[in-house]
């Protein structure tokens, strides 16, 4: 079965201070076979990308309102006339505050939409068919129902 995968590279930026900022390349993306996740890979210039997985949901919402609480946070800002999204993400490593162009990040968001539309994601996990699986009948379970033990019922009724 084929697993699509949306993906999509932009520049975020680091905000060090309310002044200071540096360029992070990222990668955004988005597995069919994993449909509530989002992924997101910082290059920061090590020779290890950072790779962070959150809920879709969580980053839909973040476009339109401040949202998340615990290790990722993301809202919606107006910085000149540019709307940016607000990444802040938190780990036992330290603390990030990341910027994103809003729009690039929107129609990325659209496009993994369009192809696992909410509310559809379960059925892209094939949980109804692995369970249907487990849960057929085999050869060795006509063999256990057959209750090979003799009854535990004494002849005159006592236990």
């Amino acid at each position: 079965m084929h697993h699509p995968v949306i993906e999509r590279e932009l520049e975020l930026k680091l905000v060090l201070s309310p002044e200071r900022s540096i360029p992070v390349p990222a990668k955004l993306l988005y597995l069919t076979d994993d449909p509530y996740a989002v992924h997101v890979t910082f290059h920061t210039g090590s020779s290890t990308p950072v790779n962070w997985t959150f809920a879709r949901e969580l980053l839909v919402e973040g476009v339109f309102r401040p949202c998340g609480h615990g290790d990722v946070r993301i809202w919606p800002v107006k910085i000149d006339n540019q709307t940016v999204l607000c990444m802040a993400l938190s780990s036992p490593d330290g603390d990030a505050l990341l910027e994103a162009p809003a729009g690039s990040v929107s129609a990325w968001l659209e496009r993994t939409l369009r192809v696992v539309p909410p509310g559809t994601e379960a059925e892209r996990l094939g949980l109804d068919d692995a369970l249907a699986a487990l849960l057929t009948p085999t050869p060795a379970d006509e063999l256990w129902l057959r209750d090979p033990w003799p009854s535990d019922e004494s002849a005159d009724g006592e236990l």
